[in-house]
Parts: C-alpha cells; sequence; structure tokens
C-alpha cells in the first residue's frame, strides 16, 4: 500500500501552517478513515482561482469553498468506507473559508479543517446534492471535525500566530 500527500497554497503568501495541516489531514486519512493506500493533493487557493475552477469545470458562476475531483476506480466502491483507497485532488478558496467562519461565528482554521474533511467524504463516496445525504455528509463532517479539534490546536494553521509565539 501507498500513500502521497500533496498540500499546496497558491499563492504561497496565504497564512496556513502546511506543516500542521499535513499531519491533521494524515491523521484524518490513516487514523479516523483508516485508508491504507491514498493519493491526495490539496490546493489552498484565492476565490479568484476557485472561480475560474467552478466556472470551468462545475459550469457554476463564482468561487465555492471546496471543489473535490475523484480520481479513483468509483466502481470498485459500493458502499461509504467501502474502499480503503482514496485518489483525488481537493481545492480550498481559503477566502471562502475566512468569509463562512465570520457568517458562523467560527475561526477561519476551523473551516479550513472542515472543507478538508468535506472533500475527503466527497472521495470516500458521500454526495450533498439531496438534502438527505447532505445531513447525513454534515453529521459525518461535524463528527470527524470534532474529534480533529480535540486531537489538534486549529487555531495554529495560522501561519501568522507561529510568528508572534
Amino acid at each position: 500500500m501507498s500513500s502521497s500527500l500533496l498540500i499546496e497554497k497558491r499563492p504561497r503568501t496565504i497564512p496556513v501552517n502546511t506543516r500542521l495541516l499535513r499531519t491533521i489531514t494524515t491523521a484524518i486519512l490513516k487514523d479516523i478513515c483508516e485508508l491504507e493506500d491514498f493519493d491526495l493533493a490539496i490546493y489552498i487557493v484565492r476565490a479568484s482561482e476557485m472561480a475560474c475552477l467552478n466556472e470551468t469545470f462545475l459550469n457554476h458562476e463564482g468561487s465555492t469553498d471546496v471543489i473535490t475531483f475523484d480520481y479513483s476506480d468509483n466502481a470498485s466502491r459500493i458502499t461509504h468506507h467501502a474502499s480503503r483507497s482514496l485518489h483525488g485532488e481537493i481545492f480550498i478558496s481559503i477566502d471562502d473559508a475566512i468569509a463562512q467562519a465570520r457568517q458562523f461565528r467560527t475561526t477561519w482554521q476551523s473551516e479550513l479543517a472542515r472543507y478538508v474533511i468535506h472533500g475527503i467524504l466527497h472521495l470516500q463516496g458521500f454526495d450533498d446534492l439531496r438534502a438527505a445525504d447532505r445531513r447525513k455528509m454534515k453529521r459525518q463532517e461535524n463528527c470527524l471535525l470534532k474529534q480533529v479539534a480535540q486531537l489538534f490546536p486549529l487555531r495554529k494553521l495560522d501561519a501568522a500566530s507561529k510568528l508572534k509565539a
């Protein structure tokens, strides 16, 4: 079994502690979701790049918080978590994370962790197009976020906070 995880900020000036984000993501994949084989790239981008992706690939106008591209063999997946492998890309808009954190009275760091979880759930076969599926996915997302928040100091995902310490 192999595992590969790439985390990239575009532009590099986005103040995200990618070392901690890598640790958190690896824990989600290996320890919480018990994945044995994964090939995952996570890109943290600005709203302008996300809007381009959204329009190009989904024919939706404007930015969105998360876009996931699944490259695994979907035919091998019968039910959620049936497969012990995951292959894909997750694009996350840092600008949307900041805006939604204000809207939901949380931190952008918590929203960032939520978006990583959301993307991983999509890659595991969860869907949020229908209301019932969306509720099921949201419950799982909340459960995983709670576990992650107990294990890691999410506020330290702000790379600027490392400079102040």
